[in-house]
């Protein structure tokens, strides 16, 4: 299958930068990178950080030391990066005194691997999430026809490669997922002090999808102060389990401005996490699940069309709302979105108020394909 972050990738072979790829275990970074042009047909040398003897030859690695190790070849693979000790000098000396190596290094972990790398690659990196496949992805892998009557599976088992390909053991594959990987990802974060606490927290905001989050109220639940909270939904989002939608607003008294929603980066993770694989038809959480769908096949769009736009929903004292605000040079771009395809919606007249008329864009489940495929021209 082809991602669409192969040509892009590919595109920054040999420009003198190392390429950063980061996602969550199992999302398909070493295939891709394995099915680059480049990688298919130039020497390359892999290393995994997952193997002792890999760190401990790059722990103080020199120049010279690196040279050696990569004689012969003009392109080097350093998976699971994160875990080797100072790979960020690592991959500076790649970039400073071996520029005609072309290096590039993978990690499941953004808060380990960013940590590392921000300061001592700045200005000599190109950085890339990858997520779980696209509805882009399959559409082209299948057809679209195909892909739009697979949503309510979609919704139920996520995007996941192994997911994908192997739809009669879905459920069983994705109890492995979270359990092995997930779980094992989470309890690696340095100073975590309570992971049973993380897994409460982690099931709250699964059971929360779609709503507005309160630090407050998550720590009177679980009995650990608002810092640790925050701490730790930022954990999450860096392992790329969740992510943060934060309140659209300007200067208004009348707007949220602290608020924050909380999705899941794959249904079938956050479906396993509350142990609930029931078909859509017969779900009460139909809305929210489509709702989420939809924002991370935008966000998906988004990143890998390099759109560059911001995300956000907005609510105002009143409870006037609204789903998605999608911004972009100075342009507000209001989506609402409805699992039911009848249920009547217009633009809210406090956002009017504030923001002047504009196009509502309308998703539910019989068009939501042309939004997704259409997203990243809609931009321009």
């Amino acid at each position: 299958m082809r991602r669409q972050l192969e040509p892009i990738i590919e595109n920054d072979f040999f420009r003198g930068k190392v390429i950063v790829l980061l996602g969550a275990r199992q999302v398909g970074k070493s295939t891709l990178i394995g099915i680059l042009p480049s990688c298919r047909v130039r020497k390359t040398l892999w290393l995994d950080g997952e193997n002792a003897d890999v760190r401990q030859l790059l722990d103080h690695a020199t120049a010279s030391r690196l040279k050696q190790l990569c004689e012969g070849h003009e392109i080097v693979v350093i998976d699971e990066a994160q875990k080797i000790n100072g790979i960020g000098s690592v991959l500076k000396l790649f970039a400073d005194y071996l520029k005609e190596i072309q290096v590039i290094a993978s990690g499941s972990s953004a808060f380990e691997l960013r940590n590392s790398l921000n300061e001592p690659l700045t200005g000599r990196k190109f950085e890339y999430n990858l997520y779980p496949i696209s509805f882009v992805e399959m559409a082209e892998h299948t057809n679209l026809l195909e892909e739009m009557r697979a949503l309510p599976h979609r919704l139920v088992y996520g995007y996941y490669p192994e997911i994908v390909t192997h739809p009669q053991e879905a459920e069983r594959l994705l109890r492995f997922l979270s359990d092995s990987y997930l779980y094992k990802d989470i309890f690696l974060f340095k100073g975590l002090k309570k992971p049973e606490k993380m897994l409460d927290l982690l099931r709250l905001l699964a059971w929360q999808l779609g709503s507005e989050v309160n630090s407050h109220e998550l720590s009177k639940t679980l009995k650990i102060d608002n810092q640790t909270i925050d701490s730790y939904i930022t954990m999450l989002e860096q392992a790329f389990v969740i992510y943060k939608l934060p309140a659209y607003h300007t200067n208004q008294r009348t707007e949220l401005k602290k608020s924050k929603k909380i999705y899941f980066n794959d249904l079938g993770i956050r479906n396993a996490i509350i142990n609930d694989f029931r078909p859509i038809e017969i779900r009460n959480d139909a809305g929210a699940l489509f709702e989420n769908y939809v924002i991370n096949e935008l966000r998906k769009q988004n990143e890998y069309s390099q759109t560059f736009a911001r995300f956000h929903f907005w609510r105002n004292v009143d409870q006037r709302e609204i789903d998605l605000i999608v911004e972009k040079n100075n342009r507000l771009h209001p989506f609402e979105i409805k699992w039911n395809p009848e249920k009547k919606v217009r633009l809210t007249k406090s956002f009017s108020t504030i923001y002047g008329e504009t196009d509502l864009t309308i998703v539910h489940r019989e068009n939501f394909y042309e939004i997704i495929t259409g997203f990243a021209m809609s931009m321009k």
